[in-house]
């Protein structure tokens, strides 16, 4: 059975397509690596030498408000501080957060892009936990504080 190598982008539709690049450039730190020519799509990408674009954005959202369309759109950080870093700088930015949690497998942050898309940005933890796992957590604990959490984590 033939099978995928790996996600390769993900392409959302976008009420208002410059306050999304705006917002996925800014408070992300994607970098945009095209646009079409009539301004309609734009192409963006975290590792750009490694990856075309992760992420399309589309002019033509066409949805309720509040419409659930998109689950999440999730994207990796390096480690801990890396998140703590992001936490921070999204309370500064006064991004919506949903939540912040440990999977035991993860800690994440889920905040809300412009048109009300759950993005989460997480890092991996060594353990193996099955799931769904999702429990509350304070980034402000140490990082020995919350790797404990994490490994005691099961599902609910």
């Amino acid at each position: 059975m033939p099978s995928v190598k790996a996600l390769g982008h993900v392409g959302l539709y976008c009420s208002d397509l410059q306050k999304s690049k705006e917002f996925y450039t800014r408070i992300l730190g994607l970098v945009i690596t095209d646009e079409s020519p009539d301004g309609q799509m734009t192409f963006l990408s975290a590792q750009p030498e490694q990856e075309h674009h992760e992420l399309a954005l589309c002019e033509g959202r066409d949805v309720a408000p509040g419409a659930k369309v998109v689950q999440q759109v999730s994207f990796i950080v390096e480690d801990l501080d890396a998140l703590k870093h992001f936490h921070e700088f999204l309370n500064q930015e006064n991004v919506r957060i949903r939540n912040v949690v440990t999977h035991g497998i993860a800690f994440s942050i889920y905040f809300y892009d412009p048109d009300d898309n759950v993005v989460e940005i997480y890092t991996k933890t060594p353990y193996r936990v099955s799931q769904p796992v999702s429990e509350p957590i304070n980034l402000d604990l140490s990082e020995p504080e919350l790797m404990s959490l994490a490994e005691k984590s099961s599902p609910s």
